[in-house]
């Protein structure tokens, strides 16, 4: 299949699930008044979807080195789209969290499987330009996905949300059917066993480099996670931004991660796929911690947060797709697990400093930036040991 019919393909079921986290942000307020609920439950119906999201990838990615890619996707979107309705019909805060959580569930298959795909079609270099052209798909998301909600809540209640994002998975079904082929070979598929899952499992923990590579991408994605956790209430509570205003100032700060992603493949080519990790960990620290210092010192007024984040942003779009790729490469025969425990890896860090930056989230900008900024400096730490570790693997004489 041509590389860019792929991409489009892959970032078009990818983007379903970023769809449903963004779509619904600038109702956040709304929910929240609406169903009697405080902030910190209001958040909970983002934590409830990613763990839920995370745990699920354990599911799916074995299941798909043993089925193929296509069938766990038919499962995934189905569980998507019924909890999707749940959502939209959801009479308490309670219900509308154990909706998302399902929703969640059934979503994690459009962030493991295409993952995988791209593994099974492409390694190296050409894995990054492909895996960054997903993210260019993607990208409509967080450009998009806002200002549609907030359009949407102008002519009806957030509950008009969910009932589109259940036409998405709808359309979502028939593009799987349609147009994306089947990319794992028979012959190449590993059935389902616990043992199987127990020693593919052991692989990965032991391997310094997969662990290290993946916690690096999930600091990065940790630090999205917090942000989308908390900027509607930054943007609207603190700074007194309409949904569209939020929306708005959302997609500028989304636009440098997914432009800068465009950049990954290129620069990996160019350079190296080591020294942009090193160089992009390093921006996204410097960036994080210069913008709490400005926040400290009282000074962080809504252009500078947007322009902050928009730089510590473009640094995480060279990290995510360039670790991704690295923590797969050298485990195609069990990429759908690999591919399926680094994101749940990923995401329970992420669904952890959510709750955590829930407990000092005081509806302003400066815890939100510390969080930001606390796993920045995670990444990087990570991000100069293992790349320092890979290193010397290359080094080390083949005995």
């Amino acid at each position: 299949m041509p590389m860019l019919r792929a991409a489009l393909i892959l970032g078009l079921l990818s983007a379903v699930g970023p769809f449903a986290i963004d779509m619904y942000l600038p109702a956040m307020p709304a929910i929240a008044m609406d169903l009697g609920a405080d902030v910190a439950s209001t958040q909970l119906t983002l934590t409830a979807y990613f763990v839920a999201f995370g745990v699920a990838q354990l599911f799916y990615g074995p299941w798909s080195d043993q089925v193929g890619r296509k069938v766990p996707l038919y499962a995934g979107l189905v569980i998507f789209g019924v909890a999707t309705i749940g959502c939209a019909m959801a009479p308490s805060i309670g219900w509308l969290i154990a909706f998302r959580a399902m929703q969640g569930f059934g979503g994690a298959v459009l962030m493991v499987v295409p993952r995988a795909v791209i593994r099974d079609m492409h390694t190296g270099t050409q894995a990054t330009k492909l895996m960054a052209m997903v993210m260019l798909v993607i990208s409509i998301s967080p450009m998009l996905a806002p200002l549609a909600g907030s359009g949407l809540m102008a002519i009806g209640e957030w509950r008009l949300i969910f009932w589109v994002l259940c036409i998405a998975a709808a359309l979502s079904f028939v593009l799987t059917a349609s147009a994306l082929p089947e990319t794992l070979a028979p012959d190449n598929r590993i059935p389902v066993s616990l043992r199987n899952l127990w020693q593919g499992s052991k692989i990965l923990f032991r391997d310094p480099i997969f662990m290290g590579l993946t916690f690096i991408g999930g600091f990065g994605f940790a630090s999205f996670m917090v942000f989308i956790a908390s900027a509607a209430f930054v943007y609207s509570g603190q700074f007194g931004l309409s949904p569209t205003g939020f929306s708005l100032a959302f997609a500028i700060n989304a636009v440098g991660f997914f432009a800068a992603s465009q950049a990954a493949g290129p620069l990996g080519e160019k350079l190296g796929i080591l020294p942009v990790i090193r160089w992009a960990a390093i921006g996204f620290f410097a960036f994080s911690f210069g913008l709490l210092a400005i926040g400290l010192a009282g000074y962080a007024t809504l252009p500078v947060i947007v322009a902050g984040l928009f730089c510590a942003n473009a640094c995480l779009g060279l990290i995510i797709p360039t670790t991704m790729v690295m923590a797969l490469d050298p485990h195609g025969e069990i990429a759908g697990l690999a591919s399926s425990l680094g994101g749940t890896l990923q995401m329970i860090t992420g669904g952890v400093m959510v709750v955590l930056t829930g407990l000092f989230f005081d509806g302003t900008a400066v815890p939100m930036i510390g969080a930001i900024a606390l796993c920045a400096a995670l990444s990087m730490t990570l991000a100069l040991g293992t790349l320092r570790a890979i290193r010397r693997d290359v080094a080390a004489p083949v005995a």
